[in-house]
């Protein structure tokens, strides 16, 4: 029985709460049902974002050598995968990659470093990176994330200027010792409402195409609305050949769409961002997935490349979207869009939102 996706949405705006068959319903949905599903998620979106697409940039502070066993990760331990391994990047370095996203039009700077957590050394390492960033740039929101936060840690960073804490759930809590061993979906759950209670903004999403089932993404989703996650990642599984999940692939573009429909659906006034892995399953339904989703990450991820960030500006204007913190015909895009980094790949680290 097809879903009246249009009266589902004016639920929404009514200030409806999605039920569980309702979301079952939005996985579920034909294939031929899918423009009249986006059309119904893009109202959603339109109503609380408008036109506006938010830009975000990460910048991978140290890469590999993780103690972790994430079975997604390309970082993880015993990770064959091809990639960069370094310690932490200089407070100057790091400052001059975070230049290059907003001079591309990020309006807010992701900073990350692999590993179980921080200690309070790397917290003050970090806070001096923030620093400097806001220095230079005092518009830009700056995002850390950088693993499980001991005692104290989230005021400390709070303090020293970050804006939110991204610590991703990745998947439900029924199926989360499936993916990793070494610490526990509660530990996660724990680190995020810290970083509430310090006062920053809690940034939380998932990874998909990891073989759970429809009822486990939507427990998933339903449990990031509980936390009250401000913006909310949906990640696309990139099958890094050396880990437990380098032969997975179990999304299509349509399924990759239904995913991020759900998401609006489920948290209507929340950011939903098309994340890592996004060029390799939505393919050339990226254009249309802005309809559902209003932010995206600007150019190459942690470990892997993305679309060119050219690509990505192109993308947001053909569509007739506006990027926040900026007016049609603002030099300083313009002259981002030229800058050798950005128009080469969009990073000067190869850059996973799998993090």
């Amino acid at each position: 029985m097809s879903t009246d996706f249009a009266a589902l949405a004016d639920q929404q705006l009514a200030g409806g709460t999605l039920t569980t068959d309702q979301a079952l319903a939005i996985l579920r949905s034909r294939d031929e049902e899918l423009l009249e599903l986006v059309a119904a998620g893009a109202r959603l979106r339109r109503s609380h974002f408008g036109r506006l697409v938010k830009v975000n940039y990460l910048v991978n502070l140290k890469s590999g050598l993780c103690p972790e066993d994430c079975g997604y990760c390309s970082q993880r331990v015993g990770s064959e995968a091809p990639i960069l391994k370094y310690s932490w990047l200089k407070p100057d370095q790091a400052v001059d990659q975070a230049s290059h996203g907003i001079q591309g039009g990020a309006s807010r700077v992701c900073l990350v470093a692999s590993g179980r957590g921080p200690s309070n050394r790397d917290i003050e390492r970090v806070g001096d990176i923030v620093g400097k960033i806001k220095a230079d740039h005092p518009q830009v929101e700056v995002c850390a994330c950088l693993g499980l936060l001991k005692t104290g840690q989230a005021d400390a960073l709070r303090e020293a200027g970050v804006d939110a804490y991204n610590h991703n759930i990745n998947t439900s809590e029924s199926r989360y010792e499936e993916i990793c061993s070494t610490h526990t979906y509660a530990d996660r759950v724990e680190t995020i409402d810290a970083a509430k209670h310090s006062g920053m903004a809690a940034c939380s999403g998932l990874i998909v195409g990891m073989g759970e089932s429809d009822e486990e993404i939507v427990e998933a989703i339903f449990a990031l609305r509980a936390l009250d996650s401000d913006s909310i990642p949906v990640n696309f599984l990139m099958p890094f050949e050396g880990t437990p999940l380098g032969q997975d692939w179990n999304l299509t573009p349509q399924r990759a769409m239904r995913i991020l429909a759900l998401a609006r659906f489920a948290c209507p006034d929340r950011e939903v961002r098309m994340a890592g892995g996004r060029e390799m399953h939505l393919r050339t339904l990226q254009p249309l997935a802005l309809h559902l989703a209003n932010s995206l990450f600007l150019g190459d991820y942690l470990t892997s490349q993305g679309q060119a960030a050219q690509d990505d500006l192109a993308m947001i204007a053909d569509g007739g979207w506006q990027i926040v913190g900026q007016v049609p015909g603002d030099a300083t895009a313009e002259a981002g869009l030229t800058h050798p980094v950005i128009r080469e790949r969009g990073a000067g680290t190869a850059v996973t939102a799998n993090a």
